[in-house]
């Protein structure tokens, strides 16, 4: 059993995601580990596109701020990343972007710094969304996460899910829960 807190979300507004779908079933993982999970869709937590112009004016939105509260609140990030066109989606990228910002309080990138995350995604193409894993894998590492190697990508995801949310084929199912597991196992023995 471990002692991690992890926050699990997907970079995706839709509410039928598959890679909310996929997220939730790392949290499966991660719990039966002993990790405390929260779950945070993007849909509760609108914010508006980075705008330095607004965050010298106005300071950090409200969202903003509950955004970076969650972060700070848990020591890893289980993330199932959509790809558009080949890349991370607008709405995680614009969040790690809000979250990014310092406050007068606090450290530089203290949202992000020696926490762990684990990458995931399912796309309707073939590969997954394998491609935007390199971004996302690429912009948290340079912002001081420790990235764990395992990764996951589902391919054609309008067919790999059942009605339930739990994937069809028995041994990708297995893998996103590891997934989630090995996050909450490395996590807890980094924070120790």
């Amino acid at each position: 059993m471990t002692d991690a807190k992890l926050l699990a979300f997907a970079g995706s507004a839709r509410q039928d995601s598959y890679n909310k779908k996929l997220v939730k079933i790392a949290i499966e993982g991660a719990k039966a580990a002993g990790a405390e999970v929260t779950y945070l869709d993007f849909r509760d937590l609108p914010l508006p596109l980075y705008d330095e112009d607004l965050e010298a004016a106005e300071g950090l939105p409200e969202n903003a701020l509950k955004l970076k509260g969650l972060m700070k609140a848990h020591q890893g990030f289980l993330i199932a990343c959509p790809e558009y066109n080949s890349s991370i989606t607008g709405l995680l990228k614009n969040a790690i972007d809000w979250a990014s910002r310092s406050q007068p309080d606090e450290p530089p990138l203290a949202c992000f710094k020696e926490k762990t995350a684990v990458l995931m995604s399912a796309s309707p193409g073939g590969l997954g969304g394998l491609r935007g894993l390199v971004h996302v894998r690429s912009i948290l590492s340079n912002i001081g996460m420790v990235v764990l190697p395992d990764q996951k990508a589902i391919g054609s995801a309008y067919q790999a899910f059942d009605e339930h949310g739990n994937l069809k084929d028995e041994s990708q199912q297995a893998a996103i829960v590891q997934l989630g597991s090995k996050l909450a196992t490395v996590t807890a023995k980094l924070n120790t």
